[in-house]
């Protein structure tokens, strides 16, 4: 003998109550616990052999197909909204520059010229000293030399010494 129900016919009766008095109504025994306390989901239920217990009941599942839930939508990353913040920020200072440098640029070329004009005289200035130099020593070397001519005499080891120096 087969004690188990169909399929698709429930094992047990739910009977809900939301009140004292509607208990009194049906004529049915309270339960332990008052129908208005019992919390949200769970429901009084008379098993075959009469008894009232509360339950969690299961819901049959719908038969159609339920459509799968929308794609959420993904927040942007963090890095992302900096850099899409940043991009006007660094475009708007090289464009600063760029108009920067044209208002400068009468100013730029100037001092360009007047560096060049700088490195010409650093360059220039150590070969007019050696130019002169050099015309300094061959006019001294036409002239006659000065000769030295030095005459030291001493006695002993440690005795004291006499020199004479002659210019000539």
């Amino acid at each position: 003998m087969n004690t188990r129900p169909a399929h698709g016919e429930p094992a047990f009766t739910l009977t809900r109550l939301t009140a004292p008095e509607d208990a009194a109504a049906t004529g049915t025994r309270r339960p332990s616990q008052p129908a208005y306390d019992i919390p949200p989901g769970v429901e009084i239920v008379t098993l075959p052999g009469g008894n009232r217990v509360l339950a969690y009941p299961q819901h049959p599942t719908p038969t159609t197909p339920v459509a799968p839930p929308a794609p959420a939508a993904q927040q942007v990353p963090g890095w992302a909204k900096t850099t899409a913040l940043l991009a006007p920020t660094v475009g708007g200072g090289v464009a600063a520059a760029g108009y920067g440098l044209s208002l400068a640029a009468p100013g730029l070329i100037a001092m360009s010229d007047a560096l060049w004009a700088v490195v010409a005289l650093v360059i220039a200035a150590p070969l007019a000293a050696a130019a002169l130099l050099g015309t300094a020593r061959s006019r001294a070397a036409q002239e006659q030399p000065t000769q030295i001519t030095q005459n030291i005499t001493a006695t002993g080891l440690f005795g004291r010494a006499n020199g004479t120096i002659n210019h000539r």
